[in-house]
């Protein structure tokens, strides 16, 4: 019996900020038959804020499938369109 444990990524980008939607598999194999899935999601926002400082969201720790997605579809006019959404936000 040998147990292995794999990994599948799934991105969607939504809306017009281009966030990314990301699905994590982790997938359990026991002599290559699945015999468990389990998923993670989390989303990705183009900038992050800390106090009035925009920074570039950190996705160096992200699959590199999904930063192939992030790197292509957050441009500088993505970015700052995102920017001016959120600081409309706050009041």
């Amino acid at each position: 019996m040998a147990l292995t444990k794999e990994f599948e990524y799934d991105c969607e980008v939504r809306g017009p900020h281009k966030n990314v939607q990301v699905r994590k598999s982790t997938i359990i194999k026991d002599d290559g038959v699945e015999v468990s899935r389990n998923y993670h999601r989390h989303v990705l926002h183009p900038r992050t804020k800390s106090g009035d400082t925009w920074g570039d969201t950190d996705i160096s720790g992200e699959d590199a499938s999904v930063q192939a997605v992030c790197n292509a579809v957050w441009t500088t006019d993505i970015k700052s369109a995102y920017e001016k959404h959120v600081d409309a936000q706050d009041i």
